[in-house]
């Protein structure tokens, strides 16, 4: 397979310019699969796929009739981001992270923000993250977002955004290091030749944070992950990150309250746990602080970690900040808390709360993309530009019924990568997913997961919704 007459066709793309040439830091790599025998690199494309399927990577779509179980799909061309390229990500990642952390210790504490009018109370406390359960909660050195997830999208003229924050339960990790593994067995040589950045310390430094912010003791921190369960869509990760770092992986009804501590059964009877690395959002916790009716919690659990005798991760109040009306606020908050200008720009954002703003949405959701404020997965969305009359009617009642859920921004030009299709190269649009750890101190994993819309044309990138991965390619230099 070549690259001959593949057509970037006015987009931004991350591996050739617009004359079609390769960009510098691609050469290397498009020779090399220019160089493969005939057949050669969709071989290998179909070994990596059986790599993956072998391992038992999977992702669940609630509610297909085909089935629920899919194996998340895999394009073997990696997405190259050139060190230089990388360094303001990485800056505005932590500059974020920073920011976001001492929103949520605000608004749960003394809410000068909310005092001095740079975000509404009303938007706070509506938001369906809010819990007003955390208020004056103090997690281990005030770190509440340990490990987060934020979605990064590159416009037509080059531009990064940040699409959205994800504080909560961030997935998918487990690909990137599935997918990198694949790679460096599929071109071994051209990862030495262009200094691949490496990924495959994750779990290490992961295990290393989970430690960090655990209660004061006498010896190492004991840490599990909390999983619903193997019917939960990202099993899959809850298990693979628990095997890597050798923690234990937990159910609720394996956990329990002893001697005031946390302790999980085992064959040798109850062994403390000091740090919690849950996977199941706030509600189902504990059922004696949120919901009563959870199975899947530990009855008890916010009581200890009131008084600090265990350290829940991420803690739990977070999801106030994955709020997307929130996220329109950032970079105030950035300019509040830490007095700086935003490194990494949102998205220009409506919000659909604001009389003004909604008028503007209702008049132009031909060309919007409109968004539920607590949706995922690609769910609750509205792509304008490849709507119907009658889903713009029907979103238009939504919006109507109750505005504080929703947003809208402008249709962006995703940048595209080219992408195997059959036996040929397509551009494809792609996102990326950086992984951000904080604990003494903020690390960003150098790249993430790109997520890429295998439908042609499509923008919308979750597995859920067609999407597939791609490998992450950060260069040293």
């Amino acid at each position: 397979m070549t690259f001959d007459g593949y057509d970037t066709e006015g987009f931004h793309d991350e591996m050739f310019q617009a004359d079609g040439s390769p960009r510098p830091e691609a050469r290397l790599l498009v020779e090399r699969i220019e160089s493969l025998p005939a057949g050669e690199l969709i071989r290998r494309h179909q070994a990596a796929e059986r790599a993956l399927l072998n391992t038992g990577i999977t992702f669940t779509v609630y509610g297909d009739e085909q089935g629920t179980e899919r194996i998340l799909p895999f394009d073997i061309v990696p997405r190259i981001v050139t060190g230089e390229a990388w360094e303001p990500i990485e800056r505005g990642l932590k500059q974020r992270i920073e920011a976001l952390n001492l929103f949520i210790d605000d608004v749960y504490h003394d809410r000068k923000i909310v005092r001095d009018a740079v975000i509404p109370a009303a938007v706070v406390e509506s938001s369906q993250g809010f819990r007003p359960q955390c208020a004056g909660l103090d997690p281990p050195g005030g770190v509440w977002c340990h490990i987060t997830g934020t979605d990064l999208v590159r416009d037509r003229d080059g531009t990064v955004y940040v699409l959205e924050d994800n504080l909560r339960c961030p997935s998918g990790v487990s690909y990137l290091l599935e997918n990198r593994a694949v790679m460096q067995e599929t071109f071994p040589a051209v990862f030495e030749g262009l200094g691949v950045r490496p990924v495959n310390d994750y779990p290490s430094r992961l295990l290393q944070m989970l430690e960090d912010v655990a209660p004061p003791s006498q010896s190492r921190p004991s840490v599990a992950v909390l999983t619903p369960g193997v019917y939960n869509a990202a099993y899959f990760e809850h298990s693979f990150l628990a095997q890597q770092m050798g923690i234990e992986l937990v159910e609720g009804r394996d956990l329990a309250v002893v001697d005031d501590r946390l302790q999980m059964r085992t064959t040798r009877g109850f062994e403390p746990v000091d740090v919690l690395y849950r996977r199941i959002d706030d509600d189902f916790l504990d059922p004696t602080c949120f919901r009563p009716d959870s199975l899947l919690g530990v009855p008890g659990l916010m009581e200890l970690y009131q008084r600090k005798r265990v350290t829940l991760v991420n803690a739990p109040g977070t999801g106030v900040a994955d709020d997307k009306v929130v996220y329109a606020y950032v970079p105030d908050m950035i300019r509040y808390y830490l007095d700086q200008e935003a490194i990494l720009p949102n998205v220009p954002t409506w919000l659909c709360w604001r009389d003004d703003d909604r008028r503007y949405v209702l008049d132009h959701l031909s060309e919007l993309v409109v968004k539920a404020a607590n949706e995922a997965g690609g769910y609750g969305m509205l792509v304008g530009p490849a709507s119907t009359p009658g889903e713009r009617r029907e979103f238009a009642a939504r919006i109507e019924a109750a505005p504080r859920n929703y947003i809208a921004q402008p249709t962006l030009a995703l940048s595209r990568v080219p992408t195997r299709i059959a036996e040929r190269f397509e551009g494809r649009h792609v996102d990326l997913r950086p992984y951000i750890l904080y604990g003494r101190d903020i690390y960003v994993l150098p790249g993430g997961l790109t997520r890429v819309a295998l439908r042609k044309g499509s923008l919308v990138v979750n597995s859920s919704q067609g999407g597939g991965s791609k490998d992450t390619w950060v260069l040293a230099c």
